[in-house]
């Protein structure tokens, strides 16, 4: 697995390569700020999401979703039991016939 890099690595990576870029005689030119390197003409990409600015939507709020929201939101929990659901159980012998121990058995425990 490579290690990743982190952002200032690749920063530093980045500026080294443009200074031996122009160092060696590469030049920078300047791009007017929106114009596009596609061809207009060609159609665009799929899943291709225009960063272009729309219009601000108008929002209706609905007041008495807020509220029923709101009310769920602050709904008290209720207390947790201290039992944890499970029943008192015993453990009890089983004896056969002539009153050897068989086996243990966990069974309630009888409620007075």
């Amino acid at each position: 697995m490579k290690p990743e890099q982190d952002k200032d690595h690749l920063r530093s990576q980045i500026e080294e390569q443009v200074r031996a870029f122009l160092e060696h005689g590469g030049a920078v030119n300047a791009v007017a700020r929106g114009v596009s390197g596609r061809d207009a003409a060609e159609p665009q990409p799929s899943g291709f999401r225009s960063f272009t600015p729309r219009p601000r939507e108008e929002r209706t709020y609905v007041p008495e979703v807020v509220a029923a929201i709101e009310a769920r939101r602050r709904k008290p929990k209720p207390p947790k039991s201290s039992r944890r659901g499970k029943p008192d159980l015993v453990k009890r012998a089983v004896y056969d016939d002539f009153g050897e121990p068989l086996r243990w058995e966990w069974v309630e425990r009888e409620r007075r």
